[in-house]
């Protein structure tokens, strides 16, 4: 691990068997926890950086079993172990913003991804686990990790059942508050689109119609104009009102006329000839065409109305469907397309509507099966936690006479509740510390250093056949003496069949190591700083005497401390 809280640099190579990690209150044990919790995806806390890097990193090398190494390969990521690999390496860097990367085998990976891989080489159980054990659903997920790996499927289908039956009550309810106010609300559908119907709106036709509007109300000045300019062009009664005079037609072939007879003596006439001869003809090709624009007009002004009444009929029509879009504008636009898009909707919702019925019966029909199944998966559920209480209870019971409680019962108690995605049971694990005392709920009674070793037996439990190293954070809390020392061989008894890591405060447990690690705080450089140590045997004795509360050199407590490693 690099630049994690405190630590500059640091590494550690784990012992088969039994290894802890000590050291006085405050030098940062629990920095391997960040660093484990890192490991298996945990989220990076603020803070976890040492000051004035850049990042930090840990890294983690695990050298699994062929058993183990197999399941990895058919994992999702197995492409990223070559088949000749014999270790897995995961890794985790934490920038000073707070981003992370995750890594397995260097190469990157999601962060989901590596807490499934670390999670099947390594169980980690914190200083704080113990409380998990007064929780209602931590008890429940205790009993079916114990009753085996069939259960997480009848789970698995429990939950899907229970989804079911949740989305489709939904549905149904609010098909039924649907047809509550369907006639209502389909009687105004019906409304509006007959209404939008009627008058069969279309896309780009409000600017047309504004603008053909324009055109009917200046008719008469469109026909005065063309004709005007018609007359203009072709010649006719002079605008004084005398004699007719020549329009500009006989003038621009007058022009050209005047040309011709001296066409090929200059190039440079004749080509102004050849635009006097264009501009007559495009002069004529003009007139005529304004000719018949106002032919066209008093033809509309005929059709619209008889004997000079003009476009007062075409205007009228084109007022009267203008209006009728402005209407429906205002109620449901502001555009045609708005009018449109609401017709669309009301449509697809008198669909709705109309087949809530047919669709309620057939929702209906759905909810029932999918509650059949959830009682089935309720019963199966039930039925495999009521064979597996027992067998657990009695699990505990022996386990907990090896941790200093051997007069200790136990019980696991199952209630029914309301369904939910779990199955329909309350679990409740009783203890009852000492004889002649009832039972009572764990939650209620159990002292820290009971549920310590309470959870310890469970964990032990919910552990077996499983080749993962295990990792426990002050699991020793709340206890001491004799019973400090049996917890600690129940570790070393784990530790037998495994690799077991133990951060302790207490020397009866880190006495009996294979490997010990020691935390040290330095502040003589002018800032604080933490080293890891692997301890030699003489750093061993004199760690378990300071783990006593003695000076060093008390040879009482070193005598204590020999007479504890020669136990071990």
């Amino acid at each position: 691990m690099e630049n994690l809280l405190l630590i500059e640099q640091a590494e550690l190579e784990l012992a088969p068997g039994l290894n802890v990690l000590t050291g006085e209150t405050g030098a940062g044990k629990t920095v391997l926890a960040h660093a484990l919790d890192l490991l298996l995806g945990g989220r990076a806390r603020a803070g976890i950086v040492r000051p004035g890097a850049s990042e930090a990193y840990v890294e983690g090398a695990f050298a699994p079993s062929p058993e183990q190494l197999k399941e990895l390969r058919e994992g999702e990521h197995g492409e990223l172990l070559a088949q000749d690999a014999e270790e897995v390496v995961l890794g985790r860097r934490v920038g000073a913003d707070g981003r992370t990367r995750a890594y397995l085998n260097g190469r990157t990976i999601a962060v989901a991804d590596l807490r499934t891989i670390g999670e099947a080489l390594l169980s980690f159980y914190g200083q704080h686990e113990h409380r998990k054990l007064t929780l209602a659903a931590a008890q429940l997920e205790i009993l079916d990790g114990f009753t085996g790996p069939e259960q997480t499927a009848r789970r698995a289908a429990c939950a899907a059942a229970y989804r079911e039956v949740r989305e489709l009550s939904d549905r149904l309810e609010t098909l039924r508050e649907l047809d509550g106010a369907r006639e209502r609300e389909l009687d105004l559908l019906e409304h509006e689109l007959a209404e939008i119907d009627a008058v069969a709106p279309q896309e780009g036709e409000l600017d047309g119609l504004r603008a053909g509007r324009e055109r009917l109300r200046r008719l008469d000045a469109l026909l005065a104009a063309a004709s005007a300019a018609a007359e203009a062009l072709a010649g006719g009664q002079g605008y004084d009102g005398g004699s007719d005079a020549p329009g500009a037609m006989a003038l621009a072939a007058e022009a050209a006329g005047r040309l011709d007879p001296l066409a090929g003596v200059d190039p440079a006439l004749d080509a102004l000839a050849e635009r006097a001869n264009a501009l007559a003809i495009e002069t004529g090709d003009l007139a005529g065409e304004l000719r018949d624009y106002g032919e066209r007009l008093e033809g509309e002004a005929v059709s619209a109305g008889e004997n000079g009444d003009h476009a007062a009929g075409g205007l009228q029509a084109v007022e009267e469907r203008l209006a009728a879009l402005e209407r429906l504008l205002r109620k449901h636009g502001p555009t045609v397309a708005a009018v449109l898009e609401h017709a669309e909707r009301a449509r697809e919702r008198r669909e709705q509507l109309t087949g809530a019925a047919v669709a309620m019966e057939e929702v209906g029909g759905h909810l029932e099966a999918a509650q059949t199944a959830l009682e089935r998966s309720v019963v199966g559920l039930r039925t495999s936690r009521e064979a597996a209480a027992p067998r657990l209870a009695e699990a505990v019971r022996e386990q907990l006479a090896a941790l200093a409680m051997p007069d200790a019962a136990f019980a696991v108690e199952l209630s029914p509740r309301e369904p939910g995605p779990a199955g329909g049971d309350s679990v409740e694990l009783m203890i009852a510390p000492n004889p002649g005392v009832p039972a009572a709920p764990l939650r209620e009674i159990a002292s820290g250093g009971e549920l310590s070793r309470v959870m310890l037996a469970l964990m032990t439990i919910a552990n077996s056949g499983s080749e993962a190293t295990l990792v426990f954070d002050e699991v020793d809390a709340g206890i001491g003496g004799h019973t400090a020392r049996a917890v600690g061989e129940r570790l070393r008894e784990l530790a037998g069949s495994r690799q077991v890591v133990c951060i302790t405060h207490l020397p009866q447990i880190a006495s009996l190591a294979a490997r010990h690690f020691t935390v040290v705080k330095d502040a003589t450089a002018g800032s604080t700083s933490t080293r890891v140590e692997r301890l030699g045997e003489r750093e061993v004795l004199s760690e378990l005497v300071r783990m006593l509360g003695a000076p060093e050199r008390d040879p009482s407590a070193r005598r204590h401390a020999r007479e504890l490693r020669k136990a071990a």
